[in-house]
């Protein structure tokens, strides 16, 4: 069924699948997203979502839904300049095992036959994210691999990311762009927990590369689309625009990232990231780890 798209995911370390989801399912998405925001107080979610958040703001997120507020949307005193529809940033990490409706799609019979034509065994799901990417003041991802954040140990390793385009995804309103081939060159540097005392908990085991903006190419998609995610230099880049409806495949080891959002569109999409255990183990270094109710749930036993 998805061949192409696996041959394109072998070779560039990602692949675009279009109409992966179909219109109301994507409506009914975003629906649920409002929802839980509307029901949200802003006075108790307020959090910084940049690099200088208190990394243990993530790991309390492990197994919640938590609300990540973009920066640009307080002013200097602290307070909303936008409705909260259009402040947040993300949401994380655990809506595949606390939202009906998430869950729905992450377990969903045609998510289970690609990860199986992928070549997943025994496939866990880590953890899940909706990203907002709003209007104006959506922010910056930097280059980097998923692998950095979520890595797991194997001679055989399977990890990958699927995302989902819930409108267009256009190089205007901050599509995906990858270095093709990237997945290639092996981990070049981790986020793992400190285990020197009085440090940061997290720490980057090294420098982050300098990525060419000349090789990155657009990954655009439409509306529904799925992007499955592999996971040096900004002229590598390739964009990778995705429909609406759109799903993208993301090898956990492709360098992307995707630029601030200053068009009138917003970006949102749905992700979440999983690994074979059968072929690799979790890295207990990962700042990410399992819980009781977020114990990486097996993706074919659910």
């Amino acid at each position: 069924m998805f061949e192409k798209a696996i041959e394109d995911f072998r070779k560039n370390g990602f692949a675009v699948i279009p109409d992966f989801i179909d219109s109301g399912f994507v409506e009914e998405l975003k629906k649920r997203i409002h929802e839980l925001v509307d029901n949200i107080d802003v006075t108790k979610e307020k959090m910084a979502t940049d690099e200088t958040v208190n990394p243990s703001v993530d790991i309390e997120s492990a197994d919640k839904i938590r609300f990540f507020f973009e920066k640009e949307a307080f002013d200097e005193k602290g307070n909303l300049k936008v409705d909260k529809h259009k402040a947040l940033f993300r949401i994380g990490f655990a809506l595949h095992c606390l939202d009906p409706t998430f869950k729905r799609l992450t377990f969903s019979d045609k998510v289970k036959a690609l990860v199986k034509e992928l070549g997943f065994e025994s496939p866990r799901v880590a953890q899940s994210m909706y990203i907002f990417k709003n209007p104006e003041i959506g922010g910056v991802f930097i280059p980097h691999q998923d692998a950095t954040y979520l890595h797991a140990v194997g001679d055989d390793l399977r990890e990958a990311g699927i995302w989902f385009a819930l409108e267009d995804a256009t190089e205007e309103n901050g599509c995906l762009s990858f270095i093709p081939g990237s997945h290639k060159t092996g981990l070049h540097r981790q986020y793992v927990r400190n285990e020197k005392e009085n440090d940061p908990p997290f720490v980057f085991t090294k420098d982050n590369p300098d990525y060419k903006d000349e090789d990155f190419v657009l990954a655009p998609a439409k509306k529904g689309s799925a992007v499955l995610i592999d996971g040096l230099v900004d002229e590598d880049f390739v964009l990778a625009p995705a429909k609406k409806g759109s799903a993208v495949l993301i090898d956990g080891l492709v360098v992307h990232r995707s630029a601030q959002n200053r068009s009138a569109k917003g970006r949102p999409i749905y992700t979440f990231h999983l690994y074979d255990d059968k072929t690799c183990k979790w890295d207990p270094k990962n700042w990410l780890q399992p819980t009781a109710i977020n114990p990486f749930p097996n993706l074919f036993a659910n």
